[in-house]
């Protein structure tokens, strides 16, 4: 009997699992950004002293991952699996790191959503107790997305206002069965949700439902309501999708305006451009693993409803005309 499941998507933990220590490392943009002091290292330059763009987003996510074993201070060995994702063909960067990390790897895709998808399954195993400890990473870069998913940097084209702008960084979490705070107490599986959008400069929008469908599906089968959190931020609408989402949450009933974000709009100020803000792999997890981590440490956040957003199109997608299919993953943080 699935007695940990609750209504249709969402799973509740017996024993919610922890997150007893992160890493980021972020590129010099977002190193200017309002999040500066929130990150452990912040690159000098977008190739980080590698040959190529694609090594140096390695090279971060490697680092992060690191840095995420070294503050849960638990012994390297005791990390029993990897789960980790990014935006890369084959998801390269992930793989290739845990080539050098050496632990039981997972490889997932959830675009820019794989943080949430990351953490929430790394705490089915916990909390099924198939693990004690494993490390949740993922990682993008403004340059290798670029170049993969819409033009080489050297051409130099316009970008219209609804773009947004992929975080070049990394975050990584280790997720424990030790009882420290913050923890994980629930896990909304999103649906995949696809309005026709077939822009891909206008991910925010096409996002957007999916995050509605998934924050209305986790009220429903919690029982909870919007105003039980301090904070709900969603992945990387950014500000056109975030408009977007709250005016479809108002629709269905749910005013969501007092306590809502989006980490697209968090991780750089108004005077970066950046058009409608941030998105990316790293967006979620440098703001998650970062921010939102060192603020719950502190209390000034208990409860956070983190919606991460992911569009799961590719350029053969794309260019075969197809609509952008998306998805969106509730975790509930907690300190208990």
């Amino acid at each position: 009997m699935a007695d940990r499941k609750i209504g249709s998507q969402t799973i509740k933990f017996n024993k919610p699992p922890s997150i007893i220590g992160t890493g980021t490392v972020v590129g010099p943009k977002e190193g200017i950004g309002p999040l500066k002091d929130y990150f452990d290292l912040i690159i000098n330059d977008d190739l980080y002293s590698e040959k190529s763009w694609e090594k140096a987003e390695r090279k971060m996510l490697k680092e992060a991952s690191e840095m995420a074993i070294k503050n849960s201070k638990i012994p390297f060995a005791n990390i029993e699996y990897f789960i980790s994702g990014d935006l890369l063909n084959q998801i390269i960067s992930s793989a290739f790191t845990a080539r050098e990390l050496g632990s039981p790897f997972l490889g997932i895709y959830g675009a820019c959503s794989t943080i949430a998808e990351g953490m929430g399954l790394g705490a089915i195993l916990i909390d099924g107790g198939y693990a004690d400890n494993l490390l949740v990473a993922t990682s993008s870069h403004f340059c290798t997305a670029e170049r993969q998913f819409r033009f080489p940097l050297e051409l130099g084209n316009q970008r219209p206002p609804t773009a947004q702008w992929t975080v070049t960084g990394a975050g990584a979490a280790v997720v424990s069965s030790d009882i420290k705070n913050p923890r994980i107490t629930y896990f909304t599986f999103g649906k995949i949700i696809d309005m026709g959008e077939v822009d891909s400069n206008s991910m925010g929008t096409a996002m957007a439902p999916a995050a509605v469908d998934t924050m209305i599906r986790h009220f429903q089968d919690t029982g909870r309501t919007p105003d039980y959190y301090d904070l709900i931020v969603t992945g990387d609408l950014s500000s056109i999708g975030k408009d977007v989402a709250e005016d479809l949450m108002k629709q269905k009933g749910y005013d969501i305006s007092n306590n809502y974000t989006d980490c697209g709009i968090m991780i750089y100020n108004n005077k970066q451009d950046v058009h409608s803000g941030g998105s990316g792999c790293a967006c979620a997890a440098t703001v998650t693993c970062g921010y939102l981590f060192k603020q719950m440490l502190e209390k000034k956040y208990n409860r956070v409803l983190l919606v991460a957003t992911g569009a799961l199109l590719s350029t053969t997608s794309s260019q075969q005309g197809e609509t952008i299919p998306c998805i969106a993953y509730a975790l509930s943080l907690e300190n208990l």
